[in-house]
């Protein structure tokens, strides 16, 4: 006899569906879990009412139109379905027997992805923390690398991959944008990684890519503006990329996907993955990597670039772009404000002239509308052009009422 809550129930669906569609601010509730699991469950339509008013309703509206303070981006419908299609088949892709399809979509995908960036190949991980340690880890296996040199303002898994791979680290200088300064770089990099970064955390700032090929290994973090290189426009940005031994993207971010999707790529692909593989009595196929059992996130990905082509994808991005500069452009000739840099990749940082205002100005604000980030010890407000809804009428409205309440105007 077979468990009903194994099968497909049209009404239960539609059901969330309905829930989604209510919107996160919408669904109200009190919410308060158990202390300890309980014996007899509720069922699952009774859950979905239950757990509603805080996964739906207590979540951070990133589509918001005021929503402009982190790397982390509403997502595509077209995402949400395939996400449900992805949990429904629980496809494992360490087995080929257990993933026929979702395999050769990730290759699909990767396939489609790498010449962007110069690359040959590579492979899905669940996010950019995982291409940092994969690439590095080929670096020590490939080029026996014994060193990761970087600049300060490189992502903390940076650090972090060196300490699990047992190599030691070289933080190196940074300049007013984050960016590196190339001059901070050894001439000797023998034994070294050198890792770029292609739109820093904080500012957006990217390294001098030109110094792509003056290390035994050059990685390039592009978690963050790698997809600039799908925008005929943007993609100077990123020239030389090319050049770099493996690169990491973050595929939840600009590519507008949901966690944990990401990717890293190689130039010479298969030398990396056979260094990097591991075989099992139990595997069909070689285990390629750092994870072992992970689920079908391609096809998400798949599905958007399907739906969009690349023109799509790099409209959306190059809204976003020229949002960010208009935003800059704002706040630039405000008589009160300043900004920090012009935007690179699509960060504007900038705070109140009256620097003590700063944390006041910020609370004052919508929330996820902005976020904070420390800059030489200083306090900064930041936003991240990662939200196709963003209106910046509203945005500029808001910061208008949140000055004059504190009479900075």
């Amino acid at each position: 006899m077979a468990d009903p809550d194994f099968s497909f129930d049209r009404d239960a669906l539609f059901y969330a569906l309905e829930l989604m569609g209510v919107g996160t601010q919408a669904i109200e509730g009190a919410f308060s879990l158990p202390t300890e699991m309980p014996e007899m469950g509720r069922g699952a339509r009774a859950t979905l009412d239950f757990l509603a008013p805080s996964v739906l309703g207590r979540a951070s509206a990133l589509g918001d139109a005021t929503a402009l303070a982190h790397m982390d981006p509403p997502t595509p419908w077209i995402t949400w379905a395939t996400t449900l299609w992805n949990a429904s088949v629980n496809q494992n892709l360490l087995h080929p027997a257990t993933a026929p399809a979702a395999r050769d979509i990730e290759h699909t995908v990767i396939d489609w992805l790498s010449p962007f960036f110069g690359m040959s190949g590579g492979h899905m991980v669940p996010g950019s923390t995982i291409a940092n340690l994969t690439a590095l880890w080929a670096a020590r296996e490939c080029a026996g690398v014994k060193e990761v040199a970087y600049g300060e303002a490189a992502h903390l898994s940076v650090g972090k991959a060196a300490h699990i791979l047992g190599l030691t680290t070289r933080p190196l200088p940074c300049g007013p944008s984050g960016a590196l300064l190339p001059e901070a770089v050894p001439d000797d990099l023998r034994q070294t990684a050198l890792v770029l970064t292609a739109g820093t955390t904080s500012t957006g700032a990217v390294d001098d890519l030109l110094l792509c090929g003056r290390a035994a290994w050059t990685h390039i973090d592009a978690a963050w503006a790698g997809p600039l290189r799908l925008s005929q426009k943007h993609a100077h940005l990123l020239s030389c990329i090319e050049h770099a031994d493996s690169i990491a993207v973050s595929a939840h971010k600009w590519l507008f996907q949901p966690k944990e999707s990401a990717f890293v790529l190689f130039r010479n692909a298969a030398r990396a993955h056979d260094a990097i593989s591991f075989g099992g009595a139990y595997l069909a196929a070689p285990n390629v990597g750092v994870l072992g059992s992970h689920g079908a996130t391609a096809v998400p990905l798949l599905a958007t670039l399907l739906a969009w082509g690349r023109n799509g994808t790099a409209a959306r991005i190059e809204a976003l772009m020229a949002v960010a500069s208009e935003l800059a452009s704002l706040i630039s000739v405000h008589d009160h404000l300043e900004l920090l840099v012009p935007p690179q990749t699509g960060v504007v940082v900038w705070r109140p002239k009256r620097i003590d205002l700063t944390e006041q100005l910020f609370a004052a604000m919508p929330s996820g509308s902005c976020s904070l980030t420390n800059l030489n010890g200083e306090r900064w407000m930041r936003n991240v052009a990662a939200n196709p809804n963003f209106e910046i009428n509203k945005f500029a409205a808001a910061m208008d009422e949140a000055m004059r309440a504190l009479r900075i105007t």
